[in-house]
């Protein structure tokens, strides 16, 4: 998995406990009976033993899958974009290195908070930051996610970010945070928003962004690309909001919100006429299909996490994982 970060993203209830609370069936009154939708009432979307039991058994899976290279033995436990990357980097892994790693290093995740909002309805998500023994002093950020009572938790999201640039988030008196729905206006961008809108900034600029490492910079880094001697790099951005790919987003106390979102952006290399483009490397070679003479084209998924003010204000992007998913040679 490739991680881009700046200074600055693991199956079990007390069934019964958590049916008791969300579903109550049939109750029965003078007046006869009312029928209380599940789906409807505001819960905690997890207890905060299951959120445990689920960074553990995610994590577990993950160093099982890094140490075999083999993607099906965390396949249960990721989903969205980061099951995306960690699939594309195990299989390339795999083509290099049939054997296995043999430099496996097991992830180990410590000083662990996590923060589970109430809210209605399905899929019910929550957030787990840990400090890890890779990649320095950064908070590993995931978010795991499930649609129903009878499907696992997955990892979706996983970003590397400062530990410094970690908000506090707005909880209740019984500790749940607060979700904020994907077409709130309250804040600077709605969060059903922000991949459209990541998209449409790294194309053509603009102020919605503060300028940082993955914005402005990241920016100017595309144009000195685009100009290297003998090679053209062309990039498209989309943005990713359905399914497991929809941005999630919990209030800060300032009244914003930090949102975690997905793109995915296509970066094409075009050699001038009569070159060849220099090789990508084995790893990129593993998961490109077709042959690579005057252009090469991958694909790349991307997930973010950004604060979002409150009112009007730039939203700042603190955090960005991405890994290349496929390319086509030509």
């Amino acid at each position: 998995m490739s991680r881009d970060r700046g200074p600055r993203r693991l199956r079990r209830l007390d069934r019964s406990a958590l049916v008791a609370a969300s579903m109550t069936a049939l109750s029965l009154t003078a007046s006869g009976c009312v029928v209380v939708h599940g789906e409807r009432e505001i819960l905690p979307s997890a207890t905060k033993a299951e959120a445990a039991k689920a960074l553990q058994q995610f994590t577990a899976a993950y160093n099982e899958a890094d140490k075999e290279y083999d993607s099906s033995l965390d396949a249960d436990h990721v989903t969205g974009a980061l099951g995306d990357i960690d699939a594309a980097r195990l299989k390339a892994s795999k083509a290099i290195s049939p054997g296995g790693n043999a430099k496996h290093t097991p992830l180990k995740l410590s000083d662990v908070t996590y923060t589970i909002p109430k809210k209605a309805g399905w899929p019910r998500w929550f957030v787990a930051d840990a400090a890890g023994n890779k990649f320095g002093s950064a908070r590993w950020l995931l978010v795991f996610t499930r649609g129903g009572l009878e499907e696992p938790w997955e990892a979706a999201y996983l970003t590397l970010v400062a530990p410094d640039d970690v908000p506090k988030f707005k909880t209740d008196k019984d500790g749940w945070a607060e979700a904020v729905p994907a077409n709130s206006t309250e804040l600077a961008v709605p969060p059903g928003d922000l991949s459209k809108a990541y998209a449409g900034y790294l194309k053509d600029g603009g102020d919605t962004f503060a300028p940082g490492r993955h914005t402005s910079e990241w920016r100017a880094d595309r144009e000195k690309d685009a100009k290297r001697p003998g090679l053209v790099s062309q990039f498209i951005d989309e943005p990713l909001t359905e399914g497991d790919y929809a941005p999630v987003a919990l209030r800060t106390t300032d009244g914003g919100a930090m949102v975690f979102f997905t793109t995915r952006y296509y970066e094409k290399r075009t050699a001038y006429a009569g070159t060849e483009v220099p090789s990508p490397g084995k790893a990129v070679e593993a998961l490109t299909t077709g042959e690579i003479k005057q252009s090469l084209t991958m694909e790349i998924i991307s997930n973010e996490v950004a604060l979002d003010p409150k009112g009007s204000g730039k939203v700042e992007v603190i955090g960005r994982t991405q890994g290349l998913t496929s390319a086509k040679g030509e």
